[in-house]
């Protein structure tokens, strides 16, 4: 597959008060990424279901990386960019901020590497991403998400701390770290028509289209948010990033309120649209994927499911390509969702 040229993207860094150019990925640094991921990264099943290819007509292959290390995707782009520090960098640990699985992906991933991390963390998280963030021997600080500003509070503690922050999603090498998923989906499915994936703040989509542009000519890539929390598809029609008021949505690894210069680059450039799915919907297909595949999906996870059973009339007797991102919910809470009690 042939490697892509790497752009270059204009990010403000508001601390220093100026404008740096950060670089942005490319595929040849997706392939890079899943070396350095080789024996630390699960590399996940592809699952089928004869009844949702029935329901659908199409032909579907689920990324499921809700069987990933720390139960999400996010694994992969953490250790992609602590292993990319230099050594001396590295040592001195980092600092991250996440609703709850980039936390546990950068936890986990700082302890393989022997480093300390510190993740900010809203305090509405989920008591089980919580809990299984400080398990792996972070420091948690919490904060309010309503009325706090995450990335103020990691950035000052990454400088006091001579700490590294890495960010959710604007980051060249957590970008790349992410695209491995899609990279591995290719190489076991070979050409699809069109790739589903799950968008919060457009790093797992950035990379996944990166991937698909090289590994898949034509694979049409379609992002999916829910639907109280769209400002990614209103930053794509709008032709610039759009904010939006911390979303209430039972899909909490989307609850971002704003994508980034760089994915939103990335994604305007190689996504088709982005489309929306409610949380009735979201619930609907954690029961479904429960029932017929035997599999426990998060509400997140489920955003690129949904959404392509939605559109299943547009793609009869297609190969569809779908990210499941995450599986890290209570299980407490899993059961009255499915169950209907909330």
């Amino acid at each position: 597959m042939p490697a892509l040229k790497s752009g270059m993207v204009g990010v403000y860094q508001k601390k220093e008060g100026r404008r740096d150019m950060q670089k942005e990925p490319g595929f040849a640094d997706v392939v890079a990424a899943s070396v350095r991921l080789k024996g630390h990264a699960h590399r996940t099943p592809v699952l089928t279901s004869r009844y949702l290819n029935r329901l659908s007509g199409a032909e579907l292959f689920f990324k499921a990386e809700n069987f990933q290390r720390v139960g999400a995707f996010k694994f992969r782009g953490a250790l992609n960019a602590i292993l990319a520090l230099p050594e001396e960098v590295r040592r001195r640990g980092v600092v991250a901020y996440s609703s709850g699985n980039h936390a546990q992906g950068v936890a986990c991933a700082a302890q393989q590497a022997g480093i300390p991390a510190v993740i900010v963390m809203p305090k509405d998280a989920p008591a089980m991403k919580l809990a299984a963030t400080r398990g792996y021997g972070a420091e948690v600080v919490l904060y309010d998400r309503y009325a706090e500003d995450r990335q103020a509070i990691g950035g000052a503690l990454a400088a006091e701390r001579g700490a590294t922050l890495l960010p959710p999603f604007d980051h060249p090498d957590i970008i790349a770290g992410q695209g491995t998923a899609a990279l591995e989906l290719f190489e076991e499915t070979g050409p699809l028509d069109a790739l589903f994936v799950p968008v919060g703040g457009g790093g797992l989509a950035s990379g996944c289209a990166l991937v698909a542009q090289a590994a898949s000519k034509g694979c049409t890539v379609i992002g999916v948010e829910p639907a109280a929390g769209d400002d990614a598809r209103q930053s794509l029609a709008a032709g610039h990033i759009v904010q939006i008021e911390v979303p209430k949505t039972l899909a909490d690894g989307a609850q971002t309120t704003a994508i980034s210069p760089l994915t939103f680059g990335i994604m305007r450039r190689l996504l088709r649209e982005i489309v929306t799915v409610d949380d009735a919907t979201l619930v609907a297909t954690m029961r479904t994927l429960a029932e017929r595949m035997k599999i426990v999906v998060e509400p997140t996870g489920c955003l690129g499911v949904a959404a392509a059973l939605a559109a299943a009339s547009e793609w009869k007797g297609k190969r569809i390509g779908v990210i499941i991102s995450g599986g890290n919910v209570d299980m407490a809470r899993f059961s009255r969702l499915v169950q209907g009690f909330e």
